[in-house]
C-alpha cells in the first residue's frame, strides 16, 4: 500500500507557522496597498512645455533678465537613429525594454538610502526620469520617490516603450540652453538629430548625468571618461564593435552653442551667479531654467545702472585689453546691490571672481589687526624708504616713489599709502594674525585647491604667510574683497554675500527665501576707526559728490616697471560698500589710450566715485561712524630710525628717485673722449672704494666698455643665470619642455634667489662639468665652475656676455628659452630695485640678477654683484658690476650702484 506524503510544514512549531502566516498576510497587505496607491494616483495631463524663469530686481517688479527654454523642438522616434537611442539606454537604463517602468531592486536601494542616510540616491529607470522631469519636482524624499514609482507604472500601462523613450528624449535638458535631443544635436554638433552617429549620441547621453559638467567645453576629462564608459557598455551589448571606446576618436564638438541665444551684457554674469546660488540651495539647473520661477534678487536697479554707466564711461575709447569689475554689497544683509564682472554675457569669464593681488587695499586690514592688539591709528612708525625686513630674502622694501616719512602716524601712512610702516606693523603683529582677520572678514580659506594668502611653491616660504600680506601681494577676488569691506562698513558684523532674496514657483508657493544671518567678527570701535582713517584718504584723493565716504586705493606693480598690472579702489558709504578693479585678462601693464599708467587713484577711483554718487542718488547724505580711538598711541618702531633723523611727526618728503645717481651733463664729446673721462673717474673712485669691475655693451650703437672687465671675482648668486641657461640647453637637447617641478624650481632660484633650488638645478645639469660644457657653448670662457656654485669665479665681461646671449639673435639658446630667462629676471623681487637698475630712468625696464655673499675667511667682508639689461625706447644695454671686500651688504650695494651710475653718466647711453 503506497505511503501518503508527509506535509513538511506540519512538523514546524506552532509559533513558526504563525510567523509565516503573518509574513504572508503582511505581504498581501503591502501588495494590495501598493496596488491601491498606484490606482489612486492619477496620471496628470501631458506636461506643460518648459517655462522661462524671470529675474527681478529687489523691488520684486522690475525685470532684470529672463532665462530658460529658448531652444526646443520635439521630434518623432523614427527621426532618432537607433544607435543614438541605444546610447541613452546604455547610459541610463539597460533594462528599459524588459522592465515595467520601475526597477524594484533599484527602488528598494534608493528608498533605504534615503531613509537611513538621506543620501538622495536615485537609481531611476528612463521611465522614472521622464516622470520626474515631466510631472514632479526634483526634491529627494521618500514620498516623492513613491509617487514617482506609481506614475512610472501608470505611464508604462498607458504608452508604448518607444513613445516613453520619445517623450524622455524630447524632455531632458542637455545644457547650453538645449531642451530635447533635437536642440542638443544642433547646439553641440550643428546638425539635426537624424544625422547623428551612435558615437555622437553617446556624447549627448553623457550629459544627462550632469548637464553642466558634462559639456566638453567645461570639463573635457570628465566627459571623455563618461563617453568611453557608455561606448564600452554599447560594445558589451553587441551594439558597437568590441574595443570601440579605445579605437574610435572622440567626436568633434562645437566649443560653444551653435544655436542657443544667451543673455548678453553684465546681466549675463549676474544670471550665472544667481543660478549657481540656487543650485547650491538645492534647485536643479533644469528647475531654474524651465520651472517658470519668479526669482527676486538683491540687485538694486539704480545701483546696477550706476555701475554699468560708470564703467562704460571710464572704458570708452580705452585700449580693448582693459577689463574691469565692480561689486557693491549692502553691509546690513550681505545682499549684492550691483555687480559687474564683464559685459560679454552668460558663460564668459567673470572678472569679479578672478583672484588678483589687492595691493594697498589690504592695508586697512593691517590697521584693524593693529587696533585689535591695542595699537591706535595715531601710533608712530618708521616710514623711511627703503627698509630691510627679515622675511624678504634680503630685498629692501620701498615706498611708492620712494617717499619718506621717518616719524609717521599710521593714519598719515594710510593716506599716502606708504609700504614700510604697514610692513613693519605686520611683522610686529605677525602676518598670521592679519590672515586670520582677513578670513573672519570674508576671504575664503581656499580658491579651488590653493590655500589663500600664503606663499606658493617657488616663493620664499611656501605654504606660509609672510608680512607681504600687508602690501597686498596675495591674490583675492573683487567679490571677496567687497565682502571684507562690507563687513567693516557694517560695524564689524558680517553677513554672507548673496544674490537671491526669494523664489516663487509657477504655482505661487515660495520654496526658497534667504535668511540673513549676521555674525560679529570685528569690534565696532575698530571698524569705526578704520572708516575714519579711510575718510581721510577720500579727503586727500577727492570727495565723492554728495556722499560722505571712506576708501582706499591700491596699485600692484608690474614686475620692476613703473606700470601697474592691477589697480583698485575699495571703500564704502553708509549703506553700501563697493570694490572696483581694473586690469587685464592676463597680467600686464595697464595704460590709458594716451599711454599713461593706470593706478588705483586714477581710473578705478573715478569709477568708484561716480558709482557711489549715482547709486545713492536721491538718498539723504549719512555721516560715517565717528572714530572710537581704540588702543594706545605707540612709538616702538621709531627705534629703527637712523641716529640723527629729524623727529618731525608726519613730515613727508621725496627720497632718492630712479636715475638720481646719473648725471647726464657729463656725457659730452666723442665716445673716445667719454671713455677716457669715465676711466679716470673710476680710477679715482677706486682709491677709496673696495675692489670692483664693470662691463657694458650698448646694443643700440655697438659701443663697448669695461673697467677691469677681465678681473676674476666670486660669482655669488649671479651664476644662477648660467645655471638656468645650462638647464634650458639640456631641455632643448632633449627636445622637451621644462616640467612643472622644474618651472617652480627655476622661478624659486631666480626670483627668490633660493640656494636650495639652485643646488638642485646644479645637480640636474651635472654639477661643475655640466656647467662648464654649457659655458663653453655660450662663449663664457672666463667663468670657472666650483663644486659650490656660488664660489665659482667669473668676470664682469663674461657676465655681460651672458646677458648678450639672452638678448642677441644668435647663440645656442632658442628664443623661447631666452624669453623665459629674461622674464624671470624681470620679476626679480619687484622691490629689489638696487644694482644695475640704479643706472636706469623711469619708463625703462630692468631685467637683472643680483648676488651677495659674506666671506667668513675675510672677516665677514662682502661680495656684492649685479648683472642685467636696461631697455627702453632709446636704450638697450647689457651691464655687469662685480665688487669684492665690502664692509657690509649696504656698503656693497652703494658701490655697485655708484659704479653703474657713473658709467651711464659719462658714456651717456
Amino acid at each position: 500500500m503506497a505511503r501518503r506524503p508527509v506535509n513538511w510544514y506540519r512538523r514546524w512549531p506552532r509559533w513558526c507557522k504563525r510567523v509565516l502566516a503573518g509574513l504572508v498576510a503582511a505581504q498581501l497587505v503591502l501588495v494590495l496597498a501598493a496596488a491601491g496607491y498606484v490606482w489612486s494616483v492619477d496620471l496628470p495631463p501631458d506636461p506643460v512645455p518648459p517655462q522661462a524663469s524671470v529675474l527681478y530686481y529687489r523691488d520684486g517688479t522690475t525685470v532684470l533678465a529672463r532665462f530658460g527654454p529658448t531652444d526646443r523642438t520635439d521630434v518623432t522616434i523614427d527621426k532618432i537613429p537607433v544607435d543614438v537611442r541605444r546610447a541613452f539606454i546604455a547610459a541610463e537604463d539597460r533594462g528599459f525594454y524588459e522592465h515595467h517602468g520601475v526597477s524594484v531592486r533599484g527602488l528598494a536601494r534608493a528608498l533605504w538610502s534615503n531613509i537611513v542616510s538621506d543620501s538622495g540616491e536615485g537609481a531611476s529607470t528612463i521611465t522614472q526620469q521622464y516622470v520626474r522631469n515631466a510631472y514632479l519636482t526634483q526634491e529627494r524624499t521618500v514620498t516623492r520617490k513613491a509617487k514617482e514609482a506609481a506614475l512610472a507604472l501608470k505611464v508604462e500601462s498607458t504608452f508604448s516603450k518607444d513613445e516613453i523613450l520619445r517623450r524622455y528624449l524630447n524632455t531632458i535638458y542637455f545644457g547650453r540652453g538645449a531642451y530635447g535631443i533635437e536642440a542638443a544635436a544642433q547646439a553641440f554638433f550643428g546638425r539635426s538629430v537624424d544625422h547623428l552617429t551612435g558615437y555622437q549620441g553617446s556624447v549627448l547621453a553623457a550629459m544627462v548625468k550632469d548637464p553642466t559638467r558634462g559639456d566638453p567645453a567645461v570639463d573635457p576629462t570628465w566627459t571623455l571618461n563618461r563617453w568611453k564608459w557608455i561606448v564600452r557598455a554599447m560594445s558589451d551589448a553587441g551594439w558597437l564593435p568590441p574595443g570601440a571606446a579605445e579605437q574610435t576618436p572622440y567626436p568633434d564638438v562645437a566649443k560653444e552653442s551653435v544655436t542657443a541665444s544667451t543673455i548678453g551684457g553684465p546681466a549675463g554674469l549676474i544670471t550665472d551667479r544667481v543660478e549657481d546660488e540656487l543650485v547650491a540651495a538645492g534647485f536643479s539647473r533644469q528647475q531654474v531654467r524651465t520651472g517658470g520661477l519668479r526669482i527676486t534678487t538683491t540687485l538694486d536697479a539704480t545701483a546696477q545702472q550706476a555701475a554699468v554707466k560708470s564703467i562704460a564711461k571710464a572704458l570708452h575709447g580705452q585700449p580693448d585689453e582693459l577689463r574691469s569689475a565692480l561689486v557693491a554689497i549692502d553691509p546690513q544683509d550681505g545682499g549684492v546691490r550691483a555687480y559687474y564682472g564683464g559685459d560679454r554675457g552668460r558663460g564668459y569669464f567673470d572678472d569679479a571672481l578672478a583672484a588678483r593681488p589687492p595691493a594697498s587695499t589690504f592695508k586697512p586690514l593691517v590697521l584693524a589687526a593693529a587696533e585689535e592688539h591695542d595699537i591706535n591709528y595715531r601710533s608712530y612708525y618708521n616710514g623711511s624708504s627703503p627698509r630691510q625686513f627679515t622675511d624678504r630674502g634680503g630685498a629692501p622694501l620701498y615706498n611708492l616713489d620712494n617717499m619718506q616719512c621717518p616719524v609717521c602716524p599710521l593714519d598719515i601712512a594710510m593716506v599716502h599709502s606708504l609700504n614700510t610702516p604697514f610692513y613693519a606693523l605686520a611683522e610686529q603683529l605677525g602676518p598670521v594674525a592679519i590672515r586670520k582677520l582677513a578670513r573672519r572678514l570674508g576671504i575664503p580659506e581656499k580658491y579651488g585647491d590653493q590655500t589663500t594668502m600664503v606663499d606658493l611653491k617657488g616663493e620664499l616660504s611656501p605654504g606660509r604667510t609672510r608680512s607681504d600680506i600687508a602690501i597686498g601681494r596675495y591674490p583675492v577676488t573683487p567679490a571677496d574683497l567687497a565682502t571684507v569691506y562690507a563687513t567693516m562698513a557694517g560695524g564689524g558684523n558680517r553677513a554672507d554675500r548673496h544674490f537671491v532674496q526669494s523664489v516663487t514657483s509657477a504655482g505661487g508657493s515660495v520654496p526658497y527665501r534667504h535668511v540673513v544671518k549676521r555674525t560679529r567678527v570685528l569690534d565696532g570701535g575698530v571698524a569705526a576707526d578704520v572708516g575714519a582713517v579711510l575718510a581721510q584718504v577720500v579727503e586727500h584723493d577727492g570727495a565723492v559728490p554728495g556722499v560722505p565716504a571712506a576708501a582706499k586705493t591700491g596699485s600692484q606693480q608690474y614686475g620692476n616697471t613703473s606700470d601697474s598690472s592691477d589697480a583698485w579702489t575699495a571703500g564704502w558709504a553708509q549703506g553700501l560698500a563697493a570694490v572696483v578693479w581694473l586690469g587685464r585678462d592676463k597680467p600686464g601693464p595697464i595704460r590709458t589710450k594716451k599711454g599713461t599708467a593706470i593706478n588705483g587713484d586714477g581710473m578705478p577711483y573715478e569709477i568708484f566715485k561716480s558709482f557711489l554718487s549715482g547709486a545713492l542718488s536721491g538718498q539723504p547724505a549719512r555721516a560715517l561712524a565717528s572714530a572710537a580711538e581704540v588702543g594706545q598711541v605707540r612709538k616702538d618702531d621709531l627705534r629703527t630710525l637712523e641716529p640723527g633723523t629729524e623727529m618731525a611727526p608726519g613730515r613727508m618728503f621725496p627720497g632718492p628717485q630712479k636715475g638720481d645717481l646719473v648725471d647726464k651733463s657729463l656725457a659730452v664729446g666723442s665716445w673716445d673722449e667719454r671713455v677716457t673721462r669715465l676711466t679716470g673717474a673710476l680710477q679715482k673712485y677706486a682709491v677709496s672704494a673696495p675692489d670692483f669691475s664693470v662691463s657694458v655693451v650698448d646694443r643700440k650703437t655697438g659701443h663697448t666698455y669695461d673697467y677691469r672687465g677681465d678681473r676674476e671675482f666670486e660669482t655669488a648668486s649671479v651664476v644662477k643665470l648660467e645655471l638656468l641657461a645650462a638647464l634650458m640647453l639640456q631641455v632643448q637637447d632633449a627636445n622637451r619642455k621644462l616640467t612643472t617641478a622644474e618651472k617652480k624650481r627655476v622661478r624659486k632660484m631666480i626670483v627668490a634667489s633660493d640656494n636650495d633650488a639652485a643646488v638642485q638645478v646644479y645637480d640636474a645639469i651635472g654639477g661643475p662639468d655640466g656647467l662648464r660644457d654649457a659655458l663653453q657653448r655660450l662663449g663664457l670662457n672666463d667663468t670657472e665652475p666650483d663644486e659650490q656654485f656660488g664660489l665659482s669665479r667669473t668676470t664682469a665681461a663674461d657676465q655681460t656676455r651672458m646677458v648678450l646671449a639672452l638678448t642677441g639673435s644668435g647663440g645656442p639658446l632658442t628664443k623661447a628659452s631666452k624669453d623665459a630667462i629674461l622674464q624671470l629676471m624681470s620679476q626679480v623681487n619687484a622691490d629689489q630695485t638696487w644694482g644695475v637698475s640704479a643706472a636706469s630712468f623711469s619708463g625703462e625696464q630692468t631685467a637683472q640678477k643680483n648676488g651677495w655673499l659674506s666671506r667668513s675667511s675675510e672677516s665677514g667682508k662682502w661680495i656684492v654683484n649685479t648683472t642685467g639689461r636696461i631697455s627702453g625706447a632709446k636704450t638697450d644695454v647689457a651691464m655687469s658690476v662685480l665688487s669684492h671686500g665690502n664692509s657690509d651688504q649696504p656698503a656693497g650695494i652703494a658701490v655697485v650702484e655708484q659704479v653703474a651710475a657713473m658709467t651711464r653718466s659719462y658714456l651717456g647711453w
